[in-house]
């Protein structure tokens, strides 16, 4: 009986212990960006930070396109690829980097709708980011989850400028991102 109720209290303690860290926060979003500058300067590389949530479904869709066999390789060979959790609602409040939409903010983005995305140098430098110049307006917009031919156009700019992309795995990346279009 003993052992029985030594055992018990082993896997309810063992159960406890893997649910508080389960339930960790996220880690802060200047410690996330720091790591991948750190990794990204020891393998030649650059830092692609999405803000992105749950709830996005565009940021899925970038996601999904990204992760895509025919262009995946095309990004982690290029980018360290990070995401910072911003603007969850209620119970998954608990998803979200601390310091994440402060970090948004500080690019500009807080105001722009998510999926918005950066590319930094191994160093933190901001290289560019998704908001694109409006040729009616002049003003920057976000692009998001590029799908329109323009929206895809600059993203393929933006990768060229920052990346050792070759023009076929642009083109690559160029086809699967054409296809989120809509009536694609």
């Amino acid at each position: 009986m003993r052992s029985l109720l030594l055992s018990f209290c082993c896997l309810l303690a063992i159960s406890i212990f893997t649910e508080a860290q389960a339930q960790q926060a996220p880690p802060a979003a200047g410690q996330v960006v720091k790591e991948a500058c750190s990794k990204a300067a020891k393998n030649n590389k650059k830092v692609f930070v999405i803000f992105h949530a749950s709830w996005c479904g565009w940021c899925h869709r970038m996601d999904t396109a990204m992760n895509d066999a025919s262009c995946k390789k095309y990004f982690t060979d290029n980018y360290e690829i990070r995401h910072i959790t911003v603007l969850e609602n209620g119970d998954k409040k608990s998803l979200e980097n601390p310091g994440g939409f402060d970090m948004l903010a500080k690019y500009n983005g807080d105001k722009e709708g998510i999926p918005f995305w950066l590319i930094l140098s191994p160093g933190g430098e901001l290289l560019a980011d998704s908001r694109m110049k409006d040729a009616a307006t002049g003003k920057l917009q976000n692009v998001g989850c590029p799908a329109q031919k323009a929206e895809v156009d600059y993203f393929i700019t933006l990768l060229e400028k920052t990346s050792r992309m070759k023009s076929t795995e642009l083109d690559a990346i160029r086809t699967r991102f054409s296809k989120i279009a809509p009536g694609h």
